[in-house]
């Protein structure tokens, strides 16, 4: 997933904020961990202010997510 594509994702869940687009937002920053490193979670929670929609905190793993055929993992997700 590109950044720019997350980021509209993002933006998307913290319009509509609660607790079932907080969790749609975990997985999407879970995809973009993968795929771009912390850092560039960090930055996303800034930029888009998801502390205080969703309470996420900078330097917290998001790892789980989907994996390639589309079932949950067993991993935990950050809470």
């Amino acid at each position: 997933m590109t950044l720019d594509k997350a980021r509209e994702l993002l933006a998307v869940q913290a319009g509509f904020g609660g607790f079932y687009n907080g969790n749609s937002a975990k997985l999407i920053l879970s995809e973009v961990n993968k795929d771009h490193g912390q850092a560039a979670v960090d930055k996303l929670i800034r930029e888009l202010a998801l502390d205080e929609i969703f309470g996420f905190e900078t330097g917290t793993l998001f790892d789980g997510g989907l994996d390639k055929v589309g079932n949950e993992q067993e991993a935990p997700v950050a809470t």
